[in-house]
């Protein structure tokens, strides 16, 4: 990982859209820090959506009334959430600044979140930034079984509904890896961001209520398809 010098400079909405349109994200040393540092991956993590795999029990899971899945309609909750300290995770690279110039961005209309509820409560979701054909993953959680998951499958959903060509997830875990996630060096992620930068993708929000439109839930159909056919 490729560790650019901290910056006093102020974190601005503009600003982060041109550093995610160069191909670096800022993080933090912890929530209390008041300073960022820009980060340039050597290689990128990147999540190809016509490989993307779901797990045959997540299928179940997807389609069962388990979770009530929403767009933005608890942006700064899950923002939040995702920042929350456990025993698993001591500090958080979400400081204020961060925070603040996320939420910048979603009033602006770039950024979006993916939530699941159950019992109309907030139990998991994940948040990242829609620019152009891109979109660059930022942070999930979850405090139920299988709820950043689903909120995974239904935001690739909604890519491949909206045109979107990359989706951008930054550093390879196992929760990832899992769905397909993959590692490209840094010239090749460069060449598909701006590929993806050339295209005006549309991020797909709920028209209202907890059922998936009849478009939406065709797009997930044909995920669970296109999963089943990569491992028959």
């Amino acid at each position: 990982m490729s560790r650019r010098d901290q910056s006093a400079q102020e974190l601005t909405p503009e600003l982060l859209l041109r550093a995610y349109s160069a191909g670096i994200f800022p993080m933090s040393e912890s929530r209390d820090d008041p300073g960022i540092f820009w980060v340039d991956p050597q290689a990128r993590g990147v999540l190809p959506m016509d490989a993307f795999h779901i797990p045959r029990r997540l299928k179940k899971t997807v389609r069962s009334d388990t979770f009530d899945v929403r767009t933005d309609t608890a942006f700064i909750d899950v923002l939040d959430l995702c920042a929350e300290t456990n025993t698993d995770r001591r500090e958080t690279w979400i400081n204020l600044g961060i925070r603040k110039a996320v939420i910048g961005l979603f009033d602006m209309g770039y950024a979006h979140s993916i939530e699941t509820w159950a019992d109309n409560t907030l139990v998991g979701g994940l948040y990242g930034v829609a620019l152009g054909g891109a979109f660059f993953g930022e942070s999930m959680f979850s405090r139920v079984t299988d709820a950043s998951k689903v909120a995974l499958v239904h935001l690739v959903a909604r890519l491949k509904m909206g045109g979107f060509t990359l989706l951008d997830v930054q550093f390879i875990t196992d929760h990832l890896r899992q769905f397909g996630a993959t590692e490209i060096p840094a010239r090749i992620y460069l060449e598909q961001l701006d590929a993806a930068l050339q295209i005006q993708g549309v991020f797909p929000l709920d028209a209202g209520g907890t059922a998936p439109s009849s478009e939406l839930a065709g797009a997930l159909e044909g995920l669970f398809l296109q999963s089943s056919t990569q491992t028959s």
